[in-house]
């Protein structure tokens, strides 16, 4: 069942994900278009996140997007800083900006990254504990993992939760995606394109997310003619045969990934498998820590597992 509608405003929108930002046009969407989308969203009564370029938009369409309650996703170099301000995500593409970035309490900070870079920057990433509510870390080459980044990513991970967990010491409940969400959530919670979540891109058609729109991909619909989601129900977790039995809540599922890597919307590659269950297991790790400081999520708890990769356990 459908939730929200992604509206990236113009082919260079941000992106927030895996996939790299467009940098062939910096069309705007049209403006009729874009009124033709909000009418849709109301009628679906789905949120509505708005995903801006760089460049300030023209004042028409900022009153257009006034016109129904809608999350705002912005990159950190967005010209328009009174937008930045008002953001509910602010995007980075890499660690530079951060140090001198005015971050707001209450506001989650997305930054897209390498594996290299993240490797690179763990003292970064501990200093900006103190600092922030909520970071979202999104590794761009998931799908390039080998066998010793995986064990470099377990040490990233296994050296955070010492800092994070003194940060709840002192009451700073920090969200950090690639540590905290799973000790939080008691069942899957990824991206859901195609089944809780669509785009309405630039050019006035349906995509089952900006990924899918700016590879080339074949439209799913309008607002005119509806949706048509070829074999939509791939797109849902009771069509996923290894993920609906997975407990690893937190991993993104990315469905443009998996498609890139296993040529199947429904079925993650090994990489994006096997970066959740280090994920999974740290996040065990860093919950019994909390919990030597008195109670912390009594209800909650995360199994020791001794594989992975679900595959594995399906070969035996």
């Amino acid at each position: 069942m459908l939730k929200y509608l992604i509206i990236p405003l113009a082919d260079d929108s941000v992106s927030f994900c895996h996939y790299e930002r467009g940098n062939k046009s910096d069309r705007l969407i049209d403006m009729e278009t874009l009124k033709n989308a909000i009418f849709w969203a109301m009628t679906e009564n789905l949120n509505v996140q708005f995903v801006y370029p760089d460049k300030e938009i023209p004042s028409a369409y900022k009153a257009i997007v006034e016109t129904i309650d809608h999350a705002k996703i912005v990159g950190s170099h967005c010209e328009d800083k009174v937008l930045t301000d008002e953001a509910d995500i602010v995007v980075f593409d890499g660690w530079n900006d951060l140090d001198t970035f005015k971050c707001q309490s209450g506001k989650s900070y997305v930054v897209r990254t390498d594996k290299a870079d993240l490797f690179d920057n763990a003292d970064v990433i501990k200093s900006l504990f103190p600092k922030l509510d909520r970071l979202v870390v999104v590794i761009t080459d998931i799908d390039k993992f080998q066998e010793s980044d995986f064990q470099k990513y377990e040490a990233l991970l296994n050296a955070m939760i010492p800092i994070i967990k003194e940060e709840y010491g002192k009451g700073h409940s920090l969200h950090f995606n690639l540590l905290t969400d799973r000790m939080f959530l008691d069942k899957m919670n990824n991206c859901n394109a195609g089944d809780e979540t669509i785009t309405l891109a630039p050019d006035g058609k349906f995509y089952i997310c900006p990924a899918f729109y700016l590879d080339g991909s074949k439209t799913v619909g309008d607002p005119v003619t509806g949706l048509d989601i070829k074999n939509r129900q791939l797109y849902r977790l009771d069509h996923a045969p290894i993920c609906r039995k997975c407990d690893a809540w937190q991993c993104r599922r990315c469905v443009w990934l998996n498609r890139k890597t296993t040529l199947e919307v429904n079925t993650p590659g090994h990489e994006q498998c096997v970066v959740a269950h280090i994920e999974r297991n740290a996040s065990r790790r860093l919950l019994d820590e909390i919990r030597t400081l008195g109670e912390f999520l009594p209800e909650k708890e995360i199994k020791e597992i001794d594989y992975l990769d679900p595959f594995e356990i399906i070969k035996q």
